[in-house]
């Protein structure tokens, strides 16, 4: 009996402990709990007048920089004010495409499926985590400028001085012309283009698009995703005379016999810079974009009214009139050489550096005759390869 009251007292005392020992630990708890709370608290306090006090400096700085403006604007006079109007935009990158001249550069996107090129961006301005999640994306818009046109010193006179035209030549319209906002010619007011590139794929600091129509060397001002849902308009409507897609397209393409052979020479020089994995895949580069009529308007119309001379190894033109997309002067061709009545023009198309010579008939049937090396070497780096995209592109 007393074997069972002491175990009775024993689990007594036992619970007691227990029990005294967990509303210690909960007590302890709480205070922690309420202390952790209390610190969450100031950390949110602080953290809000952080804010407050960013959001007050924004303000404040946004307010200033309107009063600065405003006041240098009323102490200029009326002729300098212009400059005011002027905004700090410096490219963020270089493209380094197949197309080395002007010349034989799509007058549109994707018109040329092989046309590749590598976008390097400037890592002071540009870090490589920036483009982290763009190869997601099968397509991107770009806006660049277009720095090779010949009238860029107009830009720096007055807009009364400038002599920018209002209307230019349109290829499909066969000379005739349009205004400057509805067509898409570079020779614009402000010289920045827009166009839209397939991202073929993303490494570091580069892009490597395909489809592209622009010239080596281009500086590229932003690059943004191409979203199918906002950007393609259902119900977009162009000009009957942009229908008709068959006026720039070439009858046929044929390839010489010494063309193949001379091609097999150029491209033990050329490869080590190409962007393409062989001499066959770039010769269908050459097939896609001599599809079409590069040629200029002039050059269509009146192709043997031109007379083209070589001076220090370069091959200067001689005309005028400005098409859609391209200057003439960047157009090149000659008489042949050993026959100067010869009613034929060799034209030439620059491409990797290369020099591609060839014929065009009356009845739009293209002849490729030769291929050499360029007296201008080709400006790509050498990371700029098809090596360098190999894995990505396979």
């Amino acid at each position: 009996m007393r074997g069972n009251i002491s175990e009775a007292k024993w689990l007594t005392v036992s619970i007691t402990l227990t029990l005294t020992a967990i509303s210690v630990s909960a007590y302890v708890l709480k205070r922690k709990w309420n202390d952790l709370n209390s610190k969450i608290q100031e950390l949110e306090a602080s953290l809000k007048s952080c804010l407050d006090k960013c959001a007050s400096e924004r303000q404040g700085r946004i307010r200033v920089q309107q009063a600065l403006r405003e006041k240098v604007t009323q102490s200029q006079p009326k002729s300098e004010s212009l400059n005011l109007t002027c905004y700090p935009m410096t490219p963020i990158g270089i493209v380094h495409s197949c197309f080395s001249t002007r010349n034989g550069t799509p007058r549109q996107p994707l018109l040329v499926p092989l046309a590749r090129a590598c976008l390097v961006f400037n890592t002071t301005r540009v870090p490589p985590a920036s483009l982290e999640g763009l190869a997601e994306y099968s397509h991107c818009w770009i806006l660049y400028v277009f720095h090779l046109n010949t009238d860029l010193e107009k830009l720096w006179k007055h807009p009364s001085k400038s002599g920018f035209k209002a209307k230019v030549r349109v290829p499909r319209l066969k000379g005739g012309r349009k205004g400057v906002f509805a067509t898409r010619t570079p020779h614009r007011p402000c010289p920045i283009g827009l166009t839209v590139a397939k991202v073929e794929a993303v490494q570091g600091n580069m892009i490597l698009l395909s489809g592209v129509d622009l010239v080596d060397g281009t500086p590229v001002l932003d690059v943004k995703p191409y979203l199918p849902y906002c950007d393609s308009i259902r119900e977009a409507t162009v000009p009957n005379w942009l229908m008709e897609d068959n006026l720039l397209s070439v009858a046929s393409i044929s390839f010489t016999e010494d063309f193949t052979s001379a091609l097999e020479n150029c491209w033990i020089m050329a490869e080590k810079k190409s962007l393409y994995a062989s001499s066959g895949e770039f010769q269908s580069l050459i097939k896609q974009v001599l599809s079409w009529d590069i040629r200029s308007l002039s050059q269509r119309n009146r192709p043997h009214d031109t007379l083209l001379k070589r001076e220090n190894d370069e091959i200067l033109g001689n005309t005028s009139d400005v098409d859609e997309h391209q200057d003439e002067t960047t157009l090149v061709l000659e008489r042949q050489q050993n026959d100067l009545n010869s009613n034929e023009i060799i034209y030439h198309l620059i491409l990797e550096g290369l020099d591609v010579s060839y014929s065009i008939d009356h009845d739009g049937n293209v002849i490729v005759e030769k291929i050499s090396t360029f007296a201008v070497q080709d400006s790509k780096p050498n990371f700029c390869n098809y090596l360098t995209w190999k894995d990505k592109l396979q």
